[in-house]
């Protein structure tokens, strides 16, 4: 597993600023583009790197300390290029608990992107629908999360060069961004709803008790990952919009087991009312941060 960290180390300490920093070097050496968004793109959404023109593509097996992404559906790579005139870095795949990383580990490439420069962050994911309005491939921003997974990154000593000891996460994910993405969408004659996005550490599919329960507590979205990244965005002070693909609808919703090929089929079918979305929000974005 790339960027294990040695006995007596925490994992606090093995991916912080220091080493953070040393992955911001090793990429920004391979670019000349300095870009302020980023893009972590989930299973199955990994086209938009494939428009970015000056790119360069860069391995995370390769970038020092970085974790490998395992999932089927994540290319496990790292592209800077730009999207129009817009310099953006693309991770397309990410890391999860459930592959037995930390959270700090899992949260670790978001560390690189706000040392990179990175100021506004757009996280995406697949994710099972709860709210009973949504269908397969319905887009949604999500408004807010609940973190069920049982860790955050910021467990362990505080390093001030990265955040606050405690951040605030009233607007976890930026009401301005939202209303750029709304905008946007609402151009294209796109329904785009918002929700509550709540994580589980998986990888088992949650249970038809358990999406009862989520349900009851607020819910719209379930997935396994976004939450450790957006913890340490907000904690570097990067502003986050995030955007779930609902993939599949949760256990016992549908009277069907549900599979990861069904996922990634889905995703696949929204790509291009997802990219347009991106290409039409991104120049704002941009713009306003």
């Amino acid at each position: 597993m790339s960027g294990e960290h040695k006995p007596g180390e925490t994992a606090q300490t093995a991916h912080g600023f220091n080493e953070g920093k040393a992955a911001a070097e090793f990429i920004l050496a391979r670019t000349r583009l300095r870009p302020k968004i980023g893009v972590i793109l989930g299973s199955g959404l990994g086209k938009l790197a494939d428009e970015l023109s000056e790119s360069a593509t860069v391995p995370y097996s390769s970038i020092p300390h970085f974790p490998i992404s395992t999932a089927i559906g994540h290319a496990g790579e790292l592209v800077v290029g730009k999207l129009g005139s817009v310099p953006v870095v693309v991770m397309k795949g990410r890391a999860h608990l459930y592959e037995g990383y930390t959270a700090q580990q899992v949260a670790f490439p978001v560390r690189v992107l706000g040392l990179i420069g990175v100021t506004a962050l757009i996280v995406t994911n697949a994710a099972g629908g709860i709210n009973l309005d949504y269908g397969q491939g319905r887009l949604v921003l999500m408004r807010d999360h609940i973190n069920l997974q049982g860790q955050n990154p910021l467990l362990g000593p505080n390093d001030e060069r990265l955040g606050p000891r405690f951040p605030d996460m009233t607007n976890a994910y930026s009401p301005e961004l939202r209303k750029i993405a709304q905008e946007e969408a609402a151009q294209q004659k796109m329904l785009v709803p918002e929700g509550v996005y709540a994580a589980l550490a998986g990888p088992s599919y949650e249970t038809p008790a358990e999406i009862r329960y989520l349900r009851s507590i607020g819910a719209d979205l379930v997935g396994m990952s976004t939450v450790a990244e957006v913890t340490a965005a907000r904690h570097m002070g990067i502003q986050v919009l995030g955007i779930s693909c609902v993939t599949n609808m949760a256990a016992g919703i549908l009277d069907q087991p549900i599979n990861h090929d069904e996922v990634l089929e889905v995703a696949k079918r929204v790509q291009g009312e997802f990219l347009a979305l991106l290409r039409a929000a991104i120049p704002r974005i941009a713009s306003a941060v």
